[in-house]
């Protein structure tokens, strides 16, 4: 099975050389997305799962489709936060109360120093 690379997504921010998004089949990797421009935990939060939402609509897929996320938080304090802000974004995108799977990961840092929430989804492409 293939797999095909998205290098560049339009309104996704760049901060290596990886692709922010690659199918497989009926599997999508989204990578890692911070809230950019957020200096807060919360903005940092509602602006990851913003630019999760642009990955997965640059190849026609919505948070429906997301079948797990991956959490990475800097530091224990980040996380309380980081849970409220959660509570209030899935409230929004999954209205029914059934979320996804999710790996929590609290960390050291992340790339940039003014970072700390990174949030990465896997997502199937409905048949």
């Amino acid at each position: 099975m293939s797999v095909t690379y998205l290098p560049v997504v339009e309104g996704l921010s760049s901060f290596g050389d990886y692709s922010p998004v690659s199918v497989s089949g009926d599997l999508v990797a989204v990578a890692g997305q911070f809230g950019t421009g957020a200096t807060d935990t919360a903005g940092q939060v509602r602006g990851a799962f913003a630019n999760v939402g642009v990955a997965l609509a640059a190849v026609g897929l919505g948070f429906a489709d997301v079948i797990k996320f991956t959490t990475y938080v800097v530091g224990r304090k980040t996380i309380a936060p980081f849970m409220a802000t959660r509570k209030a974004v899935f409230a929004e995108i999954y209205p029914q109360g059934v979320y996804p799977p999710n790996t929590l990961l609290i960390v050291a840092g992340l790339v940039e120093p003014e970072f700390v929430v990174e949030i990465e989804a896997i997502a199937r492409v409905r048949s």
